[in-house]
């Protein structure tokens, strides 16, 4: 299976640092954020990794390369100065990704999920990793009915930006700009979207101040 990681967006809330830096090359722990995904696809087993690039996006290729050093073979998808958001970023990207199932990973999270662990069903477009909401998150994103993610207004889980997607979930879409959720929707509607929630380390790195608590969880020893 290949992977994308979406590594286009400006990152408005992690400025000033993100005016010299796309987010998924700021360091965390004395290593890129992305850095921790591609070794974390590395250990499962994923090899062929894309990476879409925008805002300073010269910068990751000068950065990671062919992938090599942490075990992965990377290409670039460039989306030029205006990123075309998720849908339309993963959709630029697909001749890449080829025709199978892929991972998908936002370059601005940090987790510990084992991604061995993410299959896509017979007859889903997709399978999105869910986490409980963090403290930044009244209301969450979506529902589970067993596996299948459902719309409803309580009881809801995060998406975690982490998920396996089939090429088909993009079949009517057109290149350019636009947003993912409109396509999770649909699948939503046709029973085609599962998911599952994940209950260890995952951190959304929206801000300074998350990035500090982060930077201080992975410094800090734990207790054995």
């Amino acid at each position: 299976m290949k992977a994308i990681v979406l590594a286009a967006g400006r990152g408005e809330r992690m400025r000033p640092i993100t005016d010299r830096m796309p987010k998924p090359l700021v360091p965390i722990a004395g290593k890129p954020l992305i850095a921790y995904h591609l070794e974390a696809l590395a250990r499962a087993d994923v090899r062929d990794v894309v990476i879409n690039l925008s805002h300073l996006g010269a910068q990751i290729p000068a950065a990671l390369g062919d992938g090599s050093r942490f075990g992965v073979h990377i290409q670039y998808s460039d989306e030029g100065p205006v990123p075309f958001e998720t849908g339309g970023g993963i959709f630029n990207a697909l001749p890449l990704l080829g025709p199978a199932p892929f991972i998908v990973v936002n370059g601005d999270i940090w987790t510990d999920f084992d991604f061995s662990a993410l299959a896509l069903d017979a007859g889903a477009d997709a399978r999105l990793v869910l986490v409980p909401n963090p403290p930044h998150v009244a209301r969450g994103d979506f529902g589970l009915d067993g596996d299948y993610i459902i719309e409803r207004d309580h009881d809801r889980f995060t998406y975690s930006g982490i998920g396996v997607y089939s090429p088909e979930l993009f079949a009517s879409c057109q290149p350019g700009k636009f947003p993912l959720l409109p396509l999770l929707k649909r699948a939503i509607a046709a029973r085609r979207l599962r998911g599952q929630v994940y209950r260890g380390e995952w951190s959304d790195i929206g801000t300074p101040e998350r990035l500090a608590q982060l930077e201080e969880q992975l410094r800090t020893p734990r207790a054995s």
